[in-house]
């Protein structure tokens, strides 16, 4: 369906002659797998070896390389005396320098045939659909959706096709979709009509493209496109059609073989021609053939003397090594030369999270308030090791490794940073990496909770997959979530409200992380230790100071504040400002 993201949520529906209650019938799902195919980017057919060995010898200078190399094996096959086998010494080497040369470009092109294919590896396995044969949400095949077919998606599922957003089933739906825009902020969708028919991707806020994934909240929606014809579908044919062009370093290459064979070829000729009167001599036996025959074989020797046979080995090798080097950044080089071209490029246009970082966070440094004197405090800064999504850090006071557990304020945190998030991480075995599930800034919390570690357990003997969450599911036992009010740019703030799972009747809590200036202003007393002090002005001032400090400084951070609502009980402190309606809960019975 094209332009789908102009349409109304009705027109959708008409359009598949769908309804979200129901979904597709098994007919109309066969029928829409007839006419679009299976849910899933073909594979790219490979170039075969014999193929790769033959583009090896592409290159003009390595092409005369071969023919010296054959006209010198020709003539030392008829060379006479005990000279015989030392003729054939050269043509040998230079045929085993060519060898060489094309093994490891084979070898290089190889490893690097997957480019294109790791596309695939953003699709989905599974999918949520509602479909007729079922009255409730089913998980198929990603591979089996078609367009036309109602799927929900929730936080941390990988979205399995291009879809018209239809229904929000939670406050706000956040979406990375990174791969595909380079966005590194989470988006924000909606189900409204976008009207302009040439929007970006971008602007398409109420779309989901295949492969991206879910940071926060639930939605129902329709599918619209699959496979090929998916945004990233898209991305895949380009990427296939795209005709490779030649390198400065094998222009020049080029250039330089051009130059060279026309020279060689001169000399040789130029070499032949003044012997002619030489071809008579009684040295060749009176033979004109004869002597024509060896003047010959003088003008192809100096023909490969002049050819520098040992070049394509040394650029290779020197290519081979810079590709060794890239290769442990992570860096797949798919053909030799184009190592070269980075050195000969003047300009790079780049954005900076995802392709000169990692796209990848972590908290490096947090304080508290130590001590409360009047009108002024004193704080306790703290810095953590560890630049990834990896639980392995620690937790140090100048330069001194630090228990968290000592500290009432530091428990309270990693409680709030547990609790207050709708993020996890979870270990990938089959890369061996941890990896974030849901919103970045949210993992970089729940990993801060792992390396903290304020209720000592211990975290050495269990396996990676138990250990990315250990920490937070201690804290998460200890009290139930019994709602969330997501992040809004109006309250610029997140808000979950928890009860204790021991002793129901006791009241509950409310855990909030968000902008430091919303969350500081809506406070009236800091933590100090166990005890609570009254927010002076004095104190907030200090506070946002450092804070500018920490956010205008030379790292530049990205600053979050935490704070905690003892027993809220009025309507006004659950009021959700960045929705049109009023959101209303019920906890424990009881309209909030």
């Amino acid at each position: 369906m094209e332009n789908a993201h102009t349409k109304t949520v009705e027109e959708v529906y008409s359009y598949f002659s769908v309804n979200e209650s129901t979904g597709l019938g098994l007919d109309q799902v066969k029928r829409q797998r007839e006419n679009w195919g299976p849910n899933e980017l073909p594979a790219e057919e490979g170039k075969s070896l014999w193929v790769l060995v033959i583009e090896q010898f592409e290159d003009l200078l390595v092409r005369i390389l071969l023919l010296a190399a054959c006209i010198s094996f020709v003539l030392a096959w008829f060379e006479e005396g005990e000279e015989t086998i030392t003729a054939f010494v050269e043509p040998f080497v230079i045929l085993l320098i060519l060898i060489a040369n094309a093994i490891v470009g084979v070898w290089q092109e190889r490893n690097a045939e997957n480019a294109i294919e790791a596309l695939k590896e953003y699709e989905p396995e599974m999918g949520k659909v509602y479909r007729q044969d079922r009255k409730s949400v089913q998980r198929i095949k990603a591979r089996d959706i078609v367009p036309g077919d109602i799927v929900e998606v929730a936080v941390g599922d990988k979205v399995p096709a291009d879809i018209r957003l239809t229904s929000i089933k939670s406050t706000t739906l956040r979406v990375d979709q990174s791969i595909l825009t380079g966005e590194s902020v989470s988006v924000i969708k909606h189900t409204d009509p976008v009207p302009d028919p040439r929007a970006v991707n971008q602007d398409k806020k109420n779309m989901l493209f295949s492969g991206t994934n879910i940071a926060a909240g639930k939605a129902v929606g329709v599918v619209v496109a699959t496979g090929v014809y998916t945004e990233i579908g898209k991305i895949r044919d380009e990427m296939a059609s795209t005709e490779q062009e030649r390198t400065p370093l094998q222009q020049k290459l080029d250039e330089f073989g051009e130059q060279l064979s026309k020279v060689i070829s001169l000399i040789c000729i130029a070499v032949w021609i003044i012997n002619i009167g030489h071809f008579n001599d009684p040295v060749h036996g009176g033979s004109w053939i004869r002597g024509a025959v060896y003047y010959f074989k003088i003008a192809v020797a100096l023909a490969v003397a002049a050819i520098p046979e040992g070049l394509p080995a040394v650029i290779t090798t020197c290519l081979a090594l810079g590709t060794r080097r890239m290769a442990k950044k992570n860096a797949i080089v798919r053909s030799l030369p184009s190592v070269e071209t980075l050195g000969c490029t003047s300009v790079i246009c780049s954005d900076k999270t995802g392709t000169l970082t990692t796209n990848q966070m972590s908290v490096c440094r947090m304080f508290i308030i130590d001590q409360v004197q009047g009108d002024s405090c004193s704080l306790k800064e703290f810095t953590i090791t560890g630049s990834t999504y990896a639980p392995e850090g620690q937790v140090f006071q100048e330069g001194k490794l630090v228990k968290c557990s000592k500290y009432d304020a530091l428990v309270e945190m990693a409680t709030i940073c547990a609790l207050c998030n709708d993020s996890s991480l979870d270990y990938n075995e089959a890369k061996g990496v941890y990896e974030k599930v849901g919103e970045a800034t949210e993992t970089a919390l729940t990993c801060l909770v792992e390396k903290m570690n304020v209720f000592d357990n211990d975290l050495k003997s269990l396996p990676k997959i138990e250990r990315a969450n250990a920490c937070n599911s201690v804290i998460k036992q200890l009290m139930k979530k019994e709602f969330t009010l997501e992040f809004s740019r109006d309250r610029k703030s997140m808000s979950v409200y928890c009860t204790p799972n021991k002793g129901r009747s006791a009241l509950g809590k409310m855990f909030i992380k968000g902008a430091p200036e919303g969350v500081i202003d809506r406070c009236t007393h800091i933590r100090v230790g166990s005890n609570k002090v009254p927010l002076t002005p004095g104190i907030k001032e200090k506070i946002l100071s450092v804070i500018r400090e920490y956010g205008t400084g030379r790292d530049t951070l990205r600053c979050l504040a935490l704070a905690t609502r003892d027993n809220p009980i009025s309507k006004e402190e659950f009021r959700l400002e960045d929705s049109s309606r009023f959101v209303e809960y019920e906890v424990r019975n009881r309209t909030v």
